[in-house]
């Protein structure tokens, strides 16, 4: 499913002051990528993904999916949250059922669905346990799994290892890429992690912290999976790093 972000611009006021965050920000996913918007904190990445979502109207500009506009939130659109944002009192397995219920499928359906689901993530075992009793890494692949669980058109991830300490955040980065591997749903990230950008996107919007000016679109033409050791991989690190290092920083 194609992806269409066409002008849109973002304006927050507070205390009779209006603050520009987004402005005429354009540019398009084709189904089946892997994108992400790279950004300092504070360009207006989350917003953006938020207008997608259907959380957050835009001041002016439109998202069309399939050439169809979004106007609010649907289950055409999966979203990962930073924080994994799962039920603490539902087990792994009614949280991955939560959307399918929402969508009122079958019982024959939600448990053929479920049970691909937990093969594909490896959770097969822990279903029955709650979010506080699995590790970070189950968590993140227990949240992923939601979100796909309705199949999306498009997924969504908003900072998704975000939570996650650097230590254990490049063996999630692989997990994140061997089961969207498996699945190729069209997927728009946000991160401020140029690594982390290189390693699973096949391309890369450098965004600015003036407005969300689009600064680069970047196509990551690296085998996969990706070794973090090759020359290539770090020419592209050092290629996303610069225009952020070059680009004017908000003020305040």
């Amino acid at each position: 499913m194609d992806l269409t972000v066409e002008n849109i611009s973002k304006t927050f006021s507070a205390n009779g002051v209006a603050r520009m965050v987004l402005k005429d920000v354009s540019f398009h996913v084709h189904g089946g990528q892997f994108v992400t918007l790279l950004g300092p904190s504070g360009c207006g990445k989350t917003t953006l993904l938020s207008i997608i979502a259907g959380f957050l109207k835009a001041s002016s500009g439109e998202v069309r999916l399939n050439d169809l506009p979004v106007n609010k939130p649907g289950p055409d659109r999966g979203f990962v949250f930073q924080d994994f944002a799962l039920f603490p009192w539902m087990t792994v397995r009614e949280n991955v059922l939560f959307p399918m219920k929402q969508q009122k499928l079958s019982r024959k359906e939600q448990h053929k669905r479920l049970k691909e689901l937990l093969a594909m993530a490896q959770l097969e075992g822990a279903e029955h346990l709650y979010p506080s009793q699995i590790s970070g890494g189950m968590k993140q692949r227990t949240a992923f799994m939601r979100a796909l669980a309705g199949n999306p058109h498009v997924l969504l991830m908003d900072e998704p290892l975000g939570a996650i300490d650097q230590q254990m955040r490049q063996s999630l980065q692989e997990e994140l890429e061997a089961l969207w591997l498996k699945n190729k749903t069209t997927v728009l990230m946000v991160t401020h992690d140029v690594e982390e950008a290189v390693y699973l996107s096949d391309r890369v919007l450098v965004m600015s912290a003036e407005e969300g000016k689009i600064l680069g679109d970047v196509r990551i033409d690296l085998r996969r999976s990706r070794q973090r050791s090759e020359q290539s991989y770090h020419l592209y690190k050092r290629q996303l790093t610069t225009p952020l290092e070059k680009a004017p920083k908000q003020g305040g």
